[in-house]
């Protein structure tokens, strides 16, 4: 583990771990309000008062995926579910109106972001 990045702000509505993963930097991200991990590349959640606050960038890591699926009560999702179109009805857990108001494009879109 290189380093925990806690979000404790209003967004975004994740944390990240960053890890070196076979010779590179990843960051595994998981939902502030569910047990939803994610692999991705690593973001700067503040920099000087900056907030960055684009869409994630996410990463396969198969093995990576495998090691934390052994951990209990975790749902871990892929890059190729990630990069999905995003169905509502499919999710149906998540705000309406944010949906309506963000109009994410991907699954990863709606799930990991920095919407207020």
């Amino acid at each position: 583990m290189i380093e925990f990045r806690l979000a404790d702000g209003r967004t975004p509505n994740f944390h990240q771990g960053v890890i070196t993963y076979r010779g590179r930097h990843v960051t595994v991200v998981a939902l502030r309000d569910s047990a939803v991990l994610a692999i991705a590349e690593p973001r700067v959640i503040e920099t000087d008062g900056v907030i960055e606050s684009g869409p994630l960038t996410f990463v396969e890591a198969p093995d990576l995926v495998t090691a934390l699926s052994e951990q209990a009560g975790f749902e871990i999702l892929t890059a190729a579910e990630l990069t999905r179109p995003f169905d509502a009805a499919a999710w149906p857990e998540l705000d309406e109106a944010d949906i309506r108001y963000w109009t994410p494009e991907t699954v990863g879109d709606a799930l990991f972001n920095y919407w207020d």
